[in-house]
């Protein structure tokens, strides 16, 4: 059974936590997936990125030692290396992604998932 919300959760992450609980909040029992533990295939994250409407680099955890360490922050790296970083380093995701019948966003702050559940 597909739930009616997704969220790419990061326990560690306060405001992923408050994402969590205003959701819970709401009364809706998301499906939590722990990207760190779990990452999303190639497919998942392709559409899950799609679906947000931003920018690959919006979605990558730009603050992360790893990003700078990996080059990632030089002039003309592509989607397809982003991507594929964010694959073998999923601590390179930024969180939460809160998906929905109404799309997907990242949440940050956590206040931008009440429109997905409005």
């Amino acid at each position: 059974m597909n739930r009616p919300v997704t969220i790419y959760h990061n326990p560690r992450c306060g405001t992923s936590r408050n994402t969590l609980a205003l959701l819970r909040e709401r009364g809706i029992e998301p499906e939590v997936i722990e990207y760190l533990k779990t990452p999303p295939s190639r497919d998942t994250l392709l559409q899950v990125i799609a679906a947000t409407g931003q920018a690959v680099i919006d979605i990558v955890r730009r603050k992360e030692p790893l990003f700078v360490e990996l080059g990632l922050d030089a002039p003309g790296a592509t989607d397809a290396q982003l991507v594929d970083a964010m694959l073998a380093h999923p601590i390179l995701m930024n969180r939460p992604i809160v998906v929905t019948s109404k799309g997907a966003r990242l949440c940050r702050p956590a206040e931008l998932v009440l429109d997905l559940v409005a």
